[in-house]
């Protein structure tokens, strides 16, 4: 079980603001965090020492486990993740990161974030773990109704909203972010690699076919083809960076409540600090959760 301190985190600086906090002004909280987000060599290495101190700390790393369950707002059921040493060893060690960890950073956004506000009426997450290529190739029908289901628990989305579905080409392959507008039938590919949607032909067609059943079991006409859209954003330097990447787009989308996704949206790189910061200093230095060996 989890359990919430909601108390300020001491920093160098002073105090840092519970995120809960900051959930009145949706939008407003990108800017500052862009601006916090290391340029050079020197600040990440200040951070990175910042966070290994407090990793030596935690007894994480000597066998504790850190269980986080999420109720239904998340992914539409109720979900529960266990975070354990090798998940802290991916990020700090730079690795590809495991779904384990993207899971608890999409919890972390929607608790941090979503939770109590407007924005849990425009934003929805779909579990990474039931949608995929190896699973659209054994049995796409399957995959499909999985996503029809999802949709259908969220309510009627007449009105503007994105489903988030970070997807995974298979076999520990590269993973692309899909942003699916039910309403306006648009869906927004955004890809941290050269190239679009048609890499993975089975996935647009099992995302187009689940849109266009869950319309028709709503009743609602289709008046348009669905759209496409290849949204220009930063570019990964390296073969394991995907992960970060796509956590990372969907952080910013949130906190610039944007529905209508630009094509460009972003114009400077984005690197993996950010979210090790993030997970780290919310899953092993606040006293917010309960710890079993």
């Amino acid at each position: 079980m989890l359990k919430k301190a909601g108390k300020d985190i001491p920093t160098k600086s002073g105090t840092k603001t519970n995120p809960k906090s900051q959930k009145e002004v949706p939008g407003q909280m990108l800017d500052k965090a862009s601006k916090e987000i290391p340029t050079t060599s020197g600040i990440k290495s200040q951070i990175m020492m910042r966070l290994e101190k407090m990793v030596e700390e935690s007894d994480i790393m000597h066998g504790a486990i850190r269980s986080v369950d999420m109720d239904e707002g998340v992914f539409g059921i109720a979900h529960s993740e266990l975070i354990a040493k090798e998940d802290m060893q991916q990020l700090f060690e730079h690795e590809e990161l495991g779904i384990a960890v993207i899971h608890t950073y999409i919890w972390y956004m929607y608790d941090t974030l979503m939770r109590g506000t407007e924005l849990c009426n425009r934003f929805n997450f779909i579990a990474a773990s039931r949608i995929n290529t190896t699973f659209i190739t054994k049995n796409p029908t399957s995959v499909m109704n999985e996503l029809v289901d999802r949709f259908m628990v969220a309510g009627d989305n007449t009105t503007p909203s994105l489903y988030f579905l970070p997807f995974n080409s298979g076999n520990g392959g590269h993973w692309v972010l899909v942003a699916m507008d039910l309403s306006r039938l648009m869906v927004y590919y955004l890809d941290s690699l050269p190239g679009n949607w048609s890499k993975y032909p089975s996935m647009k067609k099992t995302v187009d076919a689940a849109i266009l059943k869950f319309r028709s079991k709503k009743n609602y006409r289709n008046r348009k083809d669905i759209t496409w859209v290849r949204v220009q954003c930063p570019q990964q330097n390296n073969s394991i960076d995907c992960r970060f990447f796509v956590s990372r787009f969907m952080r910013d989308i949130i906190a610039l409540n944007r529905i209508d996704i630009p094509k460009m949206v972003w114009n400077n790189n984005l690197g993996f600090i950010l979210i090790l910061s993030d997970i780290s200093s919310n899953l092993l230095l606040n006293h917010e959760y309960v710890l079993f060996s």
